[in-house]
């Protein structure tokens, strides 16, 4: 039974955030979760919606989330003031699953609809703000300060951005800082002309924007300050000895394969 249902009207590429919501609420309420996330399941019994059609890989989406977790972690811990911009937040619960510092300033950034929608279901707490806006409109990073490190991350979003708004996006915030560190989704050329193979974004009618990363190094080209420190594969990723047997041999034989090795990453810079 729904409760206090939320009725939501997104498509394409908003309806995919639903998706992650789904696969984190389905992961955290399994018996050995990698990824607690109690707010994702009350928020999905709240929402009022077909969950099941969007046939999610929630183990992927889990792992994915705890790295950037974890990532974000190691980050605060070594700037326990900084300032987080959590770009195409969707309805992550994340700044609540890691309760950062107080002093830390967190920014949650998604388009006006999912930013009302997250207002109605989450609470509000000290030292976060949440920001309705296009990614590709940055006019509010002028309210953003710019006297701190920043950390920067954008989960999931990446690929349904163009090259020219994803090039502004990373020179912009690079220089809006004096120091920080970004992380992201990066898919290969290839990865991003398989997107349509991916269930939830068939089911979703979601469609790639055409921002791909070949050689994580060449993003210096559009912006000058970025140095490339990691990438995380999925052997890399915490989980990943739960993924089903015949999936892990599917990613052996990816990794023998200098094409498809870099199929899908998380990239990590720091500037």
């Amino acid at each position: 039974m729904v409760v206090d249902s939320e009725k939501i009207q997104f498509t394409k590429e908003k309806e995919t955030l639903l998706a992650t919501l789904y696969g984190r609420a389905l992961e955290s309420r399994s018996a050995n979760p990698i990824l607690r996330d109690e707010m994702a399941e009350d928020a999905v019994r709240r929402i009022d919606y077909d969950f099941d059609r969007l046939k999610v890989d929630t183990l992927s989406i889990a792992m994915r989330a705890r790295q950037f977790d974890l990532w974000t972690a190691e980050f605060l811990g070594g700037h326990p003031d900084a300032v987080v911009l959590h770009l195409g937040c969707g309805l992550d619960s994340r700044v609540f699953r890691l309760d950062p510092p107080p002093a830390v300033s967190w920014f949650d950034v998604d388009f006006p609809d999912v930013i009302e929608l997250r207002r109605r279901l989450y609470p509000q707490r000290a030292g976060y703000q949440t920001i309705g806006s296009s990614l590709a409109d940055l006019g509010w990073l002028a309210a953003i300060p710019n006297d701190r490190s920043a950390w920067i991350l954008a989960e999931g979003v990446t690929m349904y951005l163009s090259t020219d708004v994803m090039s502004t996006l990373l020179c912009t915030l690079t220089n809006h800082f004096p120091s920080g560190a970004i992380a992201f989704d990066a898919f290969s050329p290839a990865a991003t002309r398989m997107a349509r193979l991916n269930p939830s974004v068939r089911a979703t009618g979601a469609t790639f924007g055409g921002f791909n990363v070949d050689d994580p190094r060449e993003l210096r080209k559009v912006a000058p300050r970025l140095e490339f420190a990691h990438a995380a594969r999925t052997p890399d990723m915490p989980g990943y000895s739960k993924l089903p047997l015949t999936k892990r041999a599917l990613v052996r034989v990816f990794d023998s394969v200098p094409g498809l090795r870099k199929l899908g990453r998380l990239v990590l810079y720091r500037f």
